[in-house]
């Protein structure tokens, strides 16, 4: 008897939990307000049909300007002596070209050196020898006038430099230049984007972005190989033809559909 009303109170606490149980969780459902619901993702918006073209433009420009390379190699049976000769002939190069008006600004020494000269036996048996030094000395000039060059390497030749290793010529006008190359390549791009979206049968909408590709760099020196045993009595010509400066952009414009 004891055992049957132990069972039957423990059959009747069961009951009640599981009723507490299943009304808990209806007022947890019923209390969640409906603006408060976990929301239903929305679809990625999509982004408008666009075009994106690039535009190439150029401009022509003749160079006015240039950058020269003057050298003195010396040899000597000594280092010191090499050194010394050296000194003396690119002294005499500098002076005379500061006298025709090229400024302290304008020229730069862009390379020294000092290397033995050596003698190989042959057959290898013995090592080898120094039979000399020599001395070597180059001089950038820069931003000279093209009217300027020719002058420039024959005295330079005339009073002791034997190398002329370099020649480049460029326009001071080249900052100039390159916007009208640049005006020139948004017009092609947007003339393409007008063709492509007539194509597709509609029109050209807003300009979305729009950038340039860099500068290119300045080429540097070309060979313009010149000694003393070439130089002419006559000044040396120099033409400089024109230049093409080229320029890139990249546009990105919205596409408007044809209704």
């Amino acid at each position: 008897m004891l055992f049957a009303d132990w069972t039957a109170s423990a059959w009747e606490v069961f009951r009640v939990m599981r009723r507490s149980i299943v009304l808990a969780a209806l007022i947890t459902s019923v209390s969640v307000a409906p603006g408060l619901a976990p929301a239903q993702s929305s679809p990625v918006a999509t982004q408008p049909p666009q075009i994106v073209v690039t535009g190439t433009g150029e401009a022509r420009v003749a160079a006015d300007r240039a950058m020269i390379l003057v050298g003195v190699q010396s040899r000597a049976a000594t280092a010191a002596a090499a050194a010394n000769d050296n000194a003396r002939r690119v002294r005499a190069v500098l002076d005379t070209l500061r006298v025709l008006g090229v400024g302290a600004d304008q020229l730069s020494t862009v390379n020294y050196n000092v290397s033995p000269e050596m003698q190989y036996p042959p057959g290898g048996g013995q090592a080898p020898r120094v039979t000399g030094y020599v001395v070597t000395n180059s001089v950038r000039a820069d931003r000279l006038r093209l009217e300027e060059i020719g002058r420039v390497i024959d005295a330079a030749l005339a009073k002791g430099a034997n190398e002329v290793s370099g020649l480049s010529l460029f326009s001071s006008k080249s900052d100039s230049t390159r916007r009208v190359a640049l005006a020139a390549a948004v017009a092609d791009a947007r003339a393409q984007a007008e063709v492509l979206a007539r194509a597709a049968g509609g029109t050209l909408g807003s300009l979305i972005e729009l950038s340039s590709a860099p500068e290119p760099i300045r080429p540097g020196p070309q060979p313009l190989m010149r000694t003393t045993a070439a130089m002419a009595a006559v000044q040396t010509p120099i033409e400089s033809g024109e230049q093409t400066v080229s320029a890139t952009v990249t546009a990105r414009w919205t596409f408007v559909g044809g209704r």
